[in-house]
């Protein structure tokens, strides 16, 4: 490598650390494809050279490019359109452009590919304001933030002229921000009958002891208006609650003939540290009668907030890319990704600091608070098939479905995390300028999908949440 092409390299891998990520995903809450080449046909991947956008597909293909280095230089747009809707009203959330840089370089050289590389796994995000129905009137905005990135060290070797291999190790990194408001129905069913959840702890045993319905008359609090759990910064590219950890990956591809590859990969789940902040709010709007008659109080609790092992799930993949033409490229993919043994509740655990400034907080100092939020996904297939065509030497038109099941059971689906897209449509093009320059786009559009949380009869209504979804994808790729 010259003096000039070493220095592009260096630079490439100090700027992969300067970028931030943030996705919002809709294959459960991974994105239905990585890399503009891919998405355009679906999202397949598993058995031709797809770029750097490999160490997030199958590593293995890394083994399939030509000698020498690239350098990919990316960036995604993402436009949730979702809404939520209970009682005759509609909450049309605000969340809908989320943007997405990343950037891989790698280089082979006598059959031997290394590299770095910096993208997003995925996520989720919806913002419902402060006038919805879901701020039950007392002007609490709802939001919810998940963004999940790797920096990736991925190897891969050619074991034989047919048989590639790979590895990586990942590097993740998780960020939350999260406004959820509750009512009294729905906060007391963590207490007491625990169709949704589960909530414990000395602050629920404080609060508990002071609340009619539980402790009887004479206690204080009449009324629970609500109860707001609040850690958000407001960033589109990193969440309130951090948390960091590793996984990786395994992958391999077979020319079975000149026309015939196929591939095989293996990611591992993440092995993610607890998300957490020092700077959360736990509100409880009561009416209560603190000695001056029943009013209306907000008693907002300050304290440290963990996210408990919130990990991403690991995912099987196996796929096949036909020459079926010199100009015609047909690939496909099945892809099995293990939701049930990471989203069987979402847990928080709030520990409210030892000092209050709110003198009506002062009771719940030091006190902590247990909450699970039942999730128990199931594990979902994906299958991604897609074309690509040469039009000529400089142009190639590609297009592709990802088809998958819904993961969210509706008992337990909430309208913060509405990743229940089942369809995808995807197109995209690339051109390249030169032997050296080129460029990748993809369009996905997640076709509209509405599912139904039934509630629990009067006490708790049927939420209906809508997501549909449209995405882009481009890259600039350079060869040296």
């Amino acid at each position: 490598m010259t003096k000039i092409n070493a220095r592009r390299a260096a630079l490439s891998a100090a700027l992969l650390t300067l970028l931030p990520l943030s996705a919002h995903a809709t294959n459960g809450m991974n994105m239905e494809g990585y890399g503009p080449i891919a998405t355009a046909m679906g999202g397949a991947s598993m058995g031709y050279d797809n770029g750097t956008a490999a160490m997030m597909n199958n590593v293995a293909t890394l083994g399939l490019m030509e000698e020498g280095s690239r350098l990919d230089v990316f960036f995604g747009f993402l436009g949730p359109d979702v809404d939520a809707a209970a009682g005759g009203q509609t909450a049309n959330s605000g969340g809908t452009a989320y943007w997405m840089p990343a950037a891989g370089f790698v280089r082979k050289r006598d059959g031997v590919t290394l590299g770095l590389g910096l993208y997003g796994q995925g996520g989720m995000g919806t913002e419902y304001g402060d006038g919805s129905f879901m701020s039950m009137g007392y002007g609490l905005e709802n939001r919810t933030e998940l963004s999940v990135g790797r920096v990736i060290l991925p190897i891969a070797f050619q074991a034989t002229d047919r048989l590639s291999l790979g590895a990586s190790l990942d590097f993740v990194w998780a960020g939350l921000d999260l406004r959820m408001a509750m009512s009294e129905a729905q906060f007391g069913d963590l207490i007491t009958t625990r169709r949704g959840g589960t909530a414990s702890g000395s602050l629920v045993t404080a609060f508990s002891g002071m609340y009619q319905p539980l402790a009887g008359p004479g206690a204080p609090i009449s009324a629970l208006n609500f109860a707001y759990f609040d850690f958000s910064n407001g960033s589109r590219f990193s969440g309130k609650a951090r948390g960091y950890g590793y996984a990786g990956k395994l992958g391999a591809t077979f020319r079975v003939n000149d026309r015939l590859t196929l591939g095989a990969s293996y990611h591992s789940e993440t092995r993610l540290g607890d998300m957490s902040t020092d700077q959360a709010v736990v509100r409880m709007g009561v009416t209560a009668d603190f000695g001056a008659g029943s009013q209306n109080y907000d008693i907002p609790v300050t304290g440290r907030l963990s996210v408990k092992d919130f990990q991403w799930p690991a995912t099987w993949s196996l796929g096949a890319a036909l020459q079926a033409t010199d100009r015609l490229l047909l690939v496909g993919d099945i892809k099995r990704i293990a939701w049930a043994d990471t989203m069987q509740a979402f847990r928080m655990v709030f520990t409210a600091d030892g000092s209050q400034a709110n003198p009506l907080a002062a009771g719940f100092a030091g006190q902590t608070i247990d909450a699970a939020l039942y999730q128990r996904w199931k594990d979902q297939t994906v299958y991604q098939l897609g074309a690509a065509y040469a039009w000529n030497r400089q142009l190639t038109l590609r297009a592709g479905i990802n088809v998958a099941d819904n993961p969210v059971p509706d008992q337990y689906l909430n309208a913060l995390f509405p990743a229940i897209i089942e369809q995808h449509v995807t197109a995209g093009f690339g051109y390249a300028f030169n032997d050296l320059q080129s460029i990748d786009v993809s369009v996905q559009r997640g076709l509209r999908i509405s599912a139904t949380n039934p509630g629990n009869g009067a006490t708790i209504p049927a939420v209906t949440s809508t997501h549909a979804q449209w995405n882009f994808q481009f890259i600039y790729s350079h060869r040296f």
